[in-house]
């Protein structure tokens, strides 16, 4: 056997787990003989792999930079901070000097006071407070940085500095040295105008709350005067001082919900704003009116709470749709932002310099090295690679590309150099596409938003029409009376209740969600999940684990350590899975020659043998000897999914290696209580059509439901035609989903998921595993339970309200202190769900 080589040494066992060390940035375990010293001694409590005062120990060139510049500058206490939150991402030593190009100024940087200059990065591994105090210590690190602010929530730094001192490609390599990796803030002035207006909303907000405090403190006080006399002239003051106040809560915070209504009569639209501008101006009127006339009751009180409270069911509404709003800026940061651009000098091509892609025209060539990522959508001119379009296509296999072939912005070049003519850069390349697909499909409202705006619609009509008919009627009874109570009709109804009924119950289920690892965007998902339908699964990353993995080894298990010793060098994510399953055979071989054949194989000496390693087709044109068994092999793998690798020594089969993506442990689990709960379940991938059958069959998912081979856009298609037989849910975790998320009823996003199906998705499961989608369609069908009995319970109060204002039961006062209560009843309501998942 050819695995006797193994006994003359050829492959060096591997090193012990005793030898390694920890890197002093990262903390990642290393092998003492290959880790990198620093000439720096670690400070005493840094964590290294060695004692305090000797040179600490790291596992790459890009962690012992970011090490170095730290301590360099004095900021010592990141390492202290960073160890209650985590781990750092490390560098990428790029240049950025296309953040200098002009164009990219025009295009992301504005002017800031002083003469200074501004812009907005995205950066890549913030997580926790060291984070933050690490970045905003930049000016410490590069002179000339004025200020560096970090939005933690959403990884973006605004970054200002003098033009005349130092440059933006200075400040965005300091950040990569820091592991930040850091990606131009595209639609800045659009973030500005919102980061506008939510402060509106939080003035809006603080000064509502400050006047519903004071008037209530001044209720306090009349009402106890009612009790036990009161000074005229102290009662008076109180009254005018209330009045002044609340007039003020309503003209400025309240403003809102008059605006609203103006706009809901001019648009004949109905709307919660219009009844509920009704019911505070018919109170605000009446109390002015009862203030001036120093007699009756004036309802500021009740008036201003009311405003607060409504304005914070906005303010949690907006900020879910801010939160919508902001993901969707991580979609444009799926491809660079720059690109190596070249031109033909003679026969060979000139030095390569970084443009923004924004530069880019069609026409234009571009160099792709080997582990990047393709920055436009062009023709390969010259050289020969094997590319991952899995972002793209979901296929989990990389293809291999060469002159003359097409490639997609958003691939990775897993191996040889490109050189590729532009035709289409930035937001018209295909995957820009797709994101405005995206875009698009997330502008909705949730249906039980517009149910309440009808409701609110005929509510309007029939609160004026009661007024109306009740002003006659005690006209006609007590003419003294008829004002009074056609007034307390109109504040006791006040539809409060109705616009807090929907935005309180979905905070409470949502905030308790997220409490479980679930994150919901909003109210639209939970409506939608509430009720079965079609749930369809995409198979990389949602089904399966999202990783290539050595499954199966038939045959001679000596050649594993060769194998791992020839695939070791190779990127090619085949050969890390091989290993990674072959590695526990053995360890590194020095001194193994090894040449890879792009879509092939590998060929490699190892001991004096020959080992070709690779497709069926590449290994048998290099084989002369095939067992009869491997045959039956290769077939038995193929119809199980999995990708069948020869491997042969010295010209014969010994091996064969079933290399493929494993199905999550709960995935069976979870489809059958899918199935229980009325759900049809299906698989909607874009990897080979093989390969997704095979996994079907094994969880028993009908062939009617599986689709195999799907593009992004076959995929918005296949969800579409769904659509039109009822709800959809659509359950992926990568770019090629996220159009599909999006044109789905609920897009749900699954752990580990890239950022644009996280962005494009209406749910994201935290948590590894499938499970948790069980759970968050038994909360979605108790949250649309509690909403319907917020409205009905709302409802009921102001029918029997109206009923009893009406007859004359509710005086003026008593509708000032039942205005708020069905408000609280909502509040009760919506608390009453203790757990997620729960009914």
């Amino acid at each position: 056997m050819v695995s006797e080589a193994l006994q003359a040494g050829a492959v060096t066992p591997a090193a012990s787990p005793s030898a390694a060390v920890s890197c002093a940035h990262c903390g990642l375990s290393t092998p003492a003989s290959a880790a990198i010293v620093s000439a720096l001694s670690a400070e005493p409590g840094q964590r290294s792999g060695l004692e305090t005062g000797e040179a600490p120990a790291f596992c790459c060139n890009g962690c012992k930079a970011a090490w170095e510049i730290i301590h360099g500058c004095g900021l010592e206490r990141y390492y202290r901070v960073r160890d209650a939150g985590g781990k750092p991402a490390r560098g990428t030593g790029r240049r950025y000097e296309e953040m200098d190009d002009p164009t990219f100024a025009s295009l992301y940087c504005r002017p800031a006071p002083g003469g200074l200059l501004s812009t907005e990065l995205f950066l890549e591994g913030v997580h926790c407070a060291a984070c933050v105090w690490l970045v905003e210590k930049l000016p410490a690190v590069v002179p000339g940085v004025v200020e560096s602010r970090l939005d933690l929530r959403r990884g973006l730094v605004r970054v200002t500095w003098d033009g005349g001192t130092t440059t933006l490609s200075d400040a965005a390599r300091a950040l990569d040295r820091m592991g930040y990796v850091p990606h131009p803030g595209r639609e800045a002035s659009a973030r500005e105008a919102r980061r506008r207006e939510d402060r509106a909303g939080i003035v809006r907000l603080g000064v509502a709350g400050a006047c519903a405090g004071n008037v209530m403190l001044l209720a306090f006080a009349l009402y106890s005067g009612t009790f036990d006399a009161m000074e005229p002239g102290y009662r008076e003051f109180f009254r005018w001082l209330s009045m002044g106040i609340g007039v003020l809560s309503l003209a400025w915070p309240g403003r809102v919900f008059f605006k609203g209504a103006i706009a809901a009569l001019r648009t004949r639209t109905p709307h919660l704003d219009l009844p509920i501008a009704v019911g505070l101006l018919a109170g605000a009127v009446w109390g002015v009116l009862n203030t001036i006339r120093g007699t009756g009751e004036i309802y500021f009180d009740s008036l201003s709470v009311l405003v607060f409270v409504l304005l914070v069911g906005r303010w949690v509404q907006r900020r879910q749709q801010r939160w919508a709003s902001d993901s969707m800026e991580l979609l444009y940061s799926l491809t660079p932002s720059s690109a190596r651009v070249v031109s033909r000098e003679g026969s060979t091509w000139s030095e390569a310099r970084e443009t923004p892609v924004e530069a880019l025209a069609a026409g234009d060539v571009v160099e792709v090295r080997a582990g990047d990522s393709v920055p436009v959508d062009g023709v390969v001119l010259e050289g020969e690679s094997s590319v991952d379009q899995s972002l793209l296509t979901g296929e989990s296999r990389p293809i291999g590309v060469r002159h003359g072939e097409r490639v997609a912005a958003g691939s990775v070049n897993l191996a040889g150099r490109l050189v590729v003519r532009v035709e289409a850069a930035g937001r018209e390349t295909r995957v820009g596409r797709l994101m405005e697909l995206v875009e698009d499909a997330t502008r909705r409202r949730a249906p039980i938003v517009r149910l309440t705006d009808r409701i609110a619609g005929h509510f309007v009509v029939v609160m004026l029409a009661l007024a109306a008919a009740t002003a006659l009627a005690w006209a006609w009874i007590n003419p003294a009376e008829a004002i009074d109570h056609a007034t307390a009709l109109l504040i006791v109804t006040c539809p409060c209740a109705l616009g807090l009924a929907t935005p309180l119950a979905v905070t409470v289920a949502i905030g308790r969600a997220a409490r479980a690892g679930v994150l919901i965007k909003g109210g639209d998902a939970l409506q939608q999940l509430a009720m079965p339908g079609t749930m369809l699964l995409d198979k990389t990353g949602t089904l399966t684990r999202g990783a290539m993995t050595m499954v199966r080894w038939e045959g001679d298990r000596g050649l594993m350590p060769m194998v791992a010793a020839i695939e070791s060098r190779s990127a090619h994510p085949v050969a890390r899975a091989l290993v990674a399953g072959c590695g526990s055979a053995g360890g590194n071989a020095d001194g193994v020659e090894a040449t890879e054949t792009t879509g092939g194989g590998m060929v490699g000496q190892v001991g004096g043998v020959e080992v070709a390693i690779g497709s069926c087709a590449f290994v048998r044109a290099r084989a002369v000897v095939e067992p009869e068994w491997v045959r039956d092999s290769e077939r038995s793998m193929v119809a199980d999914g999995l990708t069948p690798v020869l491997v042969a020594g010295n010209g014969r089969v010994e091996a064969v290696a079933g290399v493929g993506d494993p199905v999550r442990d709960d995935a069976g689990a979870m489809i059958a209580a899918l199935r229980r709960a009325g759900w049809r379940v299906g698989i909607l991938s874009g990897d080979h059509p093989s390969i997704v059958r095979a996994v079907a069959g094994a969880l028993g998912i009908e062939p009617g439901l599986t689709w195999g081979g799907a593009t992004p856009e076959e995929k918005v298609r296949i969800v579409r035609e769904q659509k039109s037989r009822g709800r959809v849910v659509m359950v992926g975790d990568g770019v090629n989903d996220a159009a599909a998320l999006a044109s789905a009823d609920v897009g749900i996003a699954v752990h580990g998921g890239a950022e644009a199906s996280l962005a494009a998705a209406d749910v994201y499961l935290r948590e590894p595993g499938l499970g948790a989608i069980v759970s968050l369609t038994h909360a979605a069908r108790g949250t649309m339970r509690v909403i319907y009995r917020n409205l009905a319970a709302s409802l009921f109060y102001n029918v029997g309200a109206a009923a009893l204002a009406m007859a004359g039961v509710i005086t003026p006062l008593i509708a000032a202190i039942l205005m708020p209560a069905s408000s609280l009843t909502v509040l009760g309501s919506s608390l009453r769900q203790r757990r997620f998942g729960g009914s």
